[in-house]
């Protein structure tokens, strides 16, 4: 009997747009054979179906992991873990808020707890808001530093994927003063072995990784700066020799085009909005972001919870419909 792979969506924000990006994907055709279970508030989420006028039954499965068994996909039903955690005696849309950033976090450990313990398959989740979550007193910046800290992971890869472009990032969420300073051989050397074996977790075997340029032109031979020559351009022979299939620097003014045409299977992006340009630009709402490197697979949209149009109905569902359909294609290859 084939195995179905239950995808559990995390709610966001629930004073974002990630209840309304929920309900419309979930009536969207290209997600009627996906076994989804939201996490979530259902009168948050009854309020979603309501401002953008979608037609949902809402089926309420158990806290239990046992719950997952009743999934089975079917048009006009969302399946939801009801964690009643917000008061709508005091809610309002798209305001930060201590009491959603504490019930956002809280879908999140829900989602960590069932995947770790092999109920769900995957964890697809929408966004949050970094204001609320510190409003609440939690001490982590974003989703990525979350699912470290409760997975028990020292270093999760962010990797974009957008119309086969996959995009790793040497830094994250760091100045970009300091992310220069962290383009060093030893960090070089420790992520693209990493990479790969993510790769390759994900079904992905074949091809080559390049490493993007970090100053104009690579450097020009240490012209313009001389972080691809004291620091990528050994890592590179160090990794090549170790038998890594891995190029650099190539100047990040066309690595991204090479890599959209096949020439690369990946890219490592040196820097955050590197790499977020990139993908951005080519197709915003189809860029999805998936975390690796943990026990359990985790995807995202590439977006906020954009407060300004949050219980207007007008978000696109886009970038959320594709986290779903990534989380399900690679939750076979991460079950394996």
């Amino acid at each position: 009997m084939k195995k179905t792979h239950v995808v559990a969506v995390t709610m966001g924000d629930p004073a974002g747009i990630g209840p309304e990006i929920i309900v419309k994907s979930l009536s969207s055709p290209h997600l009627l054979t996906s076994p989804v279970v939201v996490i979530g508030d259902r009168r948050i989420m009854e309020r979603a179906c309501e401002i953008c006028g979608v037609e949902l039954s809402i089926h309420t499965v158990q806290m239990s992991g046992q719950g997952m068994k009743e999934i089975v996909p079917a048009p006009g039903v969302l399946y939801l873990l009801d964690l009643n955690n917000v008061d709508l005696r005091s809610f309002k849309s798209g305001v930060v808020s201590a009491e959603c950033g504490r019930a956002a976090y809280e879908y999140i450990e829900k989602s960590v707890e069932l995947a770790l313990n092999r109920h769900v398959d995957a964890v697809a989740t929408a966004p949050i808001s970094k204001e609320s979550i510190k409003a609440a007193g939690i001490d982590h910046i974003g989703h990525t530093e979350m699912f470290a800290s409760l997975t028990g992971t020292l270093d999760p890869l962010t990797m974009f994927e957008v119309k086969g472009m996959r995009v790793f990032f040497l830094t994250r969420h760091v100045p970009l003063r300091q992310a220069c300073v962290l383009v060093t051989e030893e960090r070089i050397l420790d992520y693209v072995p990493r990479c790969t074996m993510a790769l390759r977790r994900l079904g992905i075997s074949d091809g080559t990784m390049a490493i993007a340029g970090l100053n104009p032109h690579s450097g020009e031979h240490g012209l313009f700066g001389d972080e691809e020559m004291r620091a990528i351009v050994p890592a590179v022979k160090k990794l090549q020799d170790a038998g890594y299939d891995v190029v650099g620097p190539v100047p990040a003014d066309s690595v991204f085009s090479q890599t959209l045409r096949g020439r690369y299977n990946s890219v490592l992006s040196l820097y955050h909005d590197q790499g977020h340009i990139a993908c951005k630009t080519l197709d915003f709402d189809r860029t999805v972001a998936i975390t690796n490197g943990m026990p359990i697979l985790r995807t995202s949209v590439d977006h906020g919870t954009a407060f300004d149009i949050a219980g207007t109905g007008a978000a696109s569902e886009v970038s959320m419909i594709e986290a779903i359909l990534a989380a399900e294609k690679y939750s076979k290859y991460f079950a394996g």
